[in-house]
């Protein structure tokens, strides 16, 4: 193996550029060309192949920064599609014609999924990135438990997940992604920030955080210290909310409550898109689940309950709603991100020179500490062949008090005791850089675009 093609795809997260910084630095040491894709999988799909030869001479281009949020290489949510076999030719052709010999795609569970149609062609290896930290398993059977059930549509299934085991935390695979620590960071932060206003003015603050189909953000904002925390694995019970809420109430005269944004009620249904509403088109608009959650609580508390005791002016009033959103997945990560997945980046590079295929970069939680690790692909596919995102244990969770489990702590502090380094608290004093108000922002697309090669068609 001489050269290694590397891409970013999915959403965005914190520690991108750190993985990819990883990946080259390793690929120096075993002296491998490494060419990253522009755009993911999109830059794939583009006869043109834009790409960037991150290693001139086995040195790091410099604008690779592993403190810089998001990829130096840019991402897509376009994947290559498993029957469109012309398609993958195709695709497979191009990256002959670049010498490629081995693909690093950095991405999670739908990437997993995106990459299979590739590996019967070249050798392909994932490194996990997702600030849902909803890649891997919690234990090793876990795939077995899932249920498959037709719909209307015979191309389209539903599934569903048996009840889980009991497990320990050195069973689970893949312990935490890349990504995941930084927006628990944020979303912690932010947690706090929102506090004192509601404490001020003795409001209820919902706070919305992401996890449409894992709760592990939301978990980790117990940092953060809100009254209660909802997650998408535990549907809502309307009357438990209710009676908890007014009991903190009672005592502080506030309360603030955290949400993952996916969050059920007790029929199974998205909080979200019960209450949703059609545009002026028809098409739905969802409210939101903080929105949705504001909602029961007004209806079932009433207005009442705020004047009687000088609360507030009505029960919408004293209640606000507010969204992390896109703040979660951007900026600097933090110190367990940018190592961690720099280490992932490099394992990545180990294992296509061992000659793995197919194969699933992992970090594991084994006698007290981290190891890198890897996993065949196939280990996190179901029965019908489909990787599932990693759910939030209801082992990590206390749906009495609305709070982290013993287990649940004990998962946490494992990630978050040693998260944070010296120079991210330095960082934050080069805000108010007098720089920063006479220079304008100088994006690394800007010398990127500079090295990006395409192409030629065939003559």
């Amino acid at each position: 193996m001489k050269r290694i093609g590397i891409l970013t795809a999915g959403g965005d997260t914190p520690a991108l550029n750190a993985t990819i910084l990883g990946a080259v630095h390793r690929a120096n040491q075993l002296r491998l060309e490494v060419y990253g894709i522009i755009k993911g999988f999109s830059g794939l799909l583009n006869p043109e192949v834009p790409h960037v030869h991150l290693n001139p001479l086995f040195t790091c281009i410099p604008e690779i920064d592993p403190t810089h949020g998001g990829s130096v290489l840019g991402a897509s949510r376009d994947y290559v599609d498993g029957d469109d076999k012309e398609t993958i030719a195709q695709v497979a052709d191009r990256l002959a014609r670049l010498k490629i010999d081995g693909l690093i795609c950095v991405g999670g569970d739908g990437t997993l999924n995106g990459m299979q149609p590739l590996c019967d062609y070249l050798p392909t290896v994932l490194a996990p990135k997702t600030i849902d930290n909803d890649l891997g398993l919690n234990y090793p059977d876990e795939p077995t438990e899932w249920v498959r059930e037709t719909t209307d549509n015979p191309k389209k299934f539903r599934y569903h997940r048996k009840l889980g085991r009991e497990f320990e935390l050195e069973e689970m695979i893949n312990f935490a992604t890349p990504g995941y620590a930084t927006a628990v960071y944020v979303s912690a932060q932010s947690i706090q920030r929102i506090r004192t206003t509601a404490e001020s003015h003795r409001r209820i603050a919902i706070i919305e955080v992401m996890g449409r189909d894992c709760g592990m953000i939301a978990l980790g904002t117990a940092y953060g210290q809100p009254d209660m925390i909802l997650i998408t694995e535990h549907p809502v019970d309307p009357d438990a909310l209710v009676e908890r809420v007014v009991s903190i109430l009672d005592v502080q005269k506030h309360a603030v409550i955290c949400v993952s944004e996916g969050i059920r009620d007790t029929q199974g249904r998205i909080l979200g898109a019960v209450t949703a509403s059609k545009d002026p088109a028809g098409n739905l608009q969802y409210t939101g689940a903080a929105e949705a959650l504001k909602k029961i609580l007004v209806d079932r508390l009433g207005d009442a309950f705020f004047t009687h005791k000088r609360r507030n002016e009505s029960a919408d009033a004293a209640i606000f709603v507010r969204k992390i959103g896109h703040t979660q997945r951007g900026g600097r990560p933090i110190l367990f991100d940018r190592f961690y997945a720099s280490q992932l980046g490099g394992k990545a590079v180990d294992l296509l020179a061992q000659g793995y295929q197919n194969c699933v970069a992992t970090l594991q939680y084994r006698d007290g500490g981290f190891i890198l690790d890897s996993v065949d692909g196939n280990m996190l596919r179901d029965r019908w062949g489909e990787v599932h995102y990693r759910p939030l244990s209801p082992t990590f969770y206390d749906p009495k008090r609305f709070m982290p489990s013993v287990k649940g702590v004990r998962y946490l502090e494992t990630i978050f005791t040693n998260a944070l380094g010296p120079d991210d608290v330095e960082s934050i004093r080069s805000l108010f850089n007098t720089g920063n108000l006479t220079h304008p922002y100088l994006s690394v697309n800007v010398d990127i675009n500079k090295r990006i090669k395409r192409l030629q068609e065939d003559a």
